[in-house]
């Protein structure tokens, strides 16, 4: 009898709960988004949680890169790279059971470039003349003048599809048509996600998401290797990594982003103005050394372009570490020693920690560095919204985004036809060879003017559980995309 018992208790703890498959996670991320709609601030923080999770647009960006089929199954171009005729998923439902059709698209292309439009890139979509609903399944989008990363913006977070009945409420209540639906937002602490019952495409593996916000470096350290934490995607405690590679619990995995880490400049304030002193700001800055002093994963750029993407030059010679130049050009421009320079560091490790490291190299060639710290809102505000800075360091993580330079408006200002000249042909071109040929002479000219000291391409320093499968261990656009995750068996 007490062997039956024994065969009879073994089974029900092999076949109990203790042994099932795990299907939630919990994420940290350094910062926490100052909204979840997509479509309504620059913050990548945002489309880290939402993008491809919650919001779903006609298109999307895969791991790899590449432009792949989303809410719309297929699409036509017509010969002059006009017209997109996008066929549309049918029964795809928003998470309050409101039906997707071509009316959202419209909706959703209208909005973003309407004068009230909160979408920190309406450039996307300027070139929209119209949308048309011939019927409910299918789209057609004729543009202004042939734009050749059309596709690629459409996929972007910020042409996600929005819902007309949730657009005012998304910020705190996000409602879209990807796998999980939102659940709560705890502020200060966390965001939490459950798989949607009603979603059109393949169920995740995955019931439930928790993105954590852990913005002090030994505080996500400690929460990984206490298990509180089932992956860190953008670790931001690079002095740690020898000790998690230890540990065979963990994965550590290195990979790229688009980021362009940069010390923007505003061109219109004096003495910025002056090429001379940008170009000195270049030669005082010893990026090899930033890049270690800041953990030793990132590679040195010389323009606003990323190793690895398509036409890609390398310019890092342009502007070498020459504190003596670079004094001799202050001095040509009139800079005195001892000149104050605000440098206003937003809460990224690498902003505030690398502003350390800019402030003393400065310091070598006459510069004062005055660091000011500031929080997201104060530096998406009066930095970014209202250009009141002399110096700010940033990594823009957008692909694709050439386009910044030769904006009326942009934060830094930087103002010059020529590029803008020949931004407009490269965005107008469909011509591989062209277009090659184009965004090589974008980034010379860029590098030429220097309206910016291009830094370094920020590195993706991912940390998670051994066991996690389908993680993105690049990112070509900033993103944790979880449709594909789940726990090894």
């Amino acid at each position: 009898m007490n062997r039956i018992l024994a065969t009879l208790l073994a089974t029900t703890i092999l076949a109990g709960p203790a042994f099932a498959a795990k299907d939630s996670i919990t994420l940290g991320m350094p910062l926490e988004p100052p909204v979840l709609d997509p479509t309504a601030g620059a913050a990548a923080a945002i489309k880290e949680v939402t993008y491809a999770n919650i919001f779903q647009g006609l298109t999307r960006i895969a791991a790899d890169g590449t432009v792949a089929p989303q809410l719309a199954k297929s699409w036509t171009i017509s010969a002059d790279g006009l017209t997109y005729t996008f066929a549309l998923n049918s029964g795809v439902k928003f998470h309050d059971g409101a039906a997707f059709d071509c009316s959202v698209v419209k909706f959703t292309y209208e909005r973003a470039v309407a004068t009230d439009s909160t979408n920190s890139q309406k450039g996307f979509f300027e070139p929209i003349a119209t949308t048309a609903c011939p019927d409910p399944l299918t789209a057609v989008v004729t543009l202004r003048r042939a734009t050749g990363d059309f596709l690629f913006n459409m996929g972007a977070g910020d042409a996600v599809m929005i819902s007309p009945a949730t657009a005012a409420t998304n910020k705190t209540n996000p409602v879209g048509t990807g796998p999980f639906a939102f659940k709560r937002w705890i502020k200060g602490d966390r965001v939490e996600l459950e798989r949607f019952a009603g979603y059109w495409g393949p169920a995740p593996k995955l019931a439930s998401a928790v993105f954590r916000f852990i913005a002090d470096p030994s505080a996500a350290t400690a929460a990984v290797m206490a298990g509180d934490l089932d992956a860190f995607p953008l670790f931001p405690a690079a002095e740690s990594l020898d000790t998690i590679r230890k540990d065979k619990r963990f994965a550590v995995v290195i990979g790229t982003t688009q980021g362009k880490t940069i010390m923007s400049i505003n061109n219109e304030r004096a003495p910025f103005t002056d090429v001379r002193v940008r170009r000195a700001l270049a030669h005082a800055i010893d990026r090899a050394a930033l890049i270690d002093a800041l953990g030793g994963n990132g590679k040195v750029i010389g323009s606003h372009y990323v190793p690895g993407r398509t036409g890609y030059i390398d310019l890092t010679g342009a502007y070498p570490y020459d504190p003596a130049k670079a004094q001799k050009l202050l001095a040509e421009a009139g800079v005195k020693p001892g000149t104050e320079m605000t440098l206003k560091l937003p809460p990224p490790v690498y902003a505030r920690r690398g502003g350390e490291v800019i402030a003393a190299m400065l310091e070598q060639v006459g510069i004062k560095a005055k660091l000011v710290p500031v929080e997201w809102a104060q530096w998406l505000g009066p930095v970014f919204a209202d250009s009141d800075f002399d110096l700010t360091i940033i990594s823009h993580v957008e692909p694709n985004d050439l386009g910044i330079y030769a904006r009326d408006k942009y934060y830094f200002n930087y103002k010059d036809q020529a590029y803008r000249s020949l931004y407009t042909r490269y965005n107008e071109s469909n011509d591989p060879a062209l277009r090659l040929d184009l965004v090589q002479q974008l980034q010379r000219k860029l590098s030429e003017d220097e309206p910016n000291v291009f830094l370094f391409a920020l590195a993706k320093t991912g940390v998670w559980n051994a066991k996690l499968t389908g993680l993105w261990e690049n990112q070509p656009i900033f993103a944790n995309d979880l449709s594909g995750v789940a726990w090894a068996e």
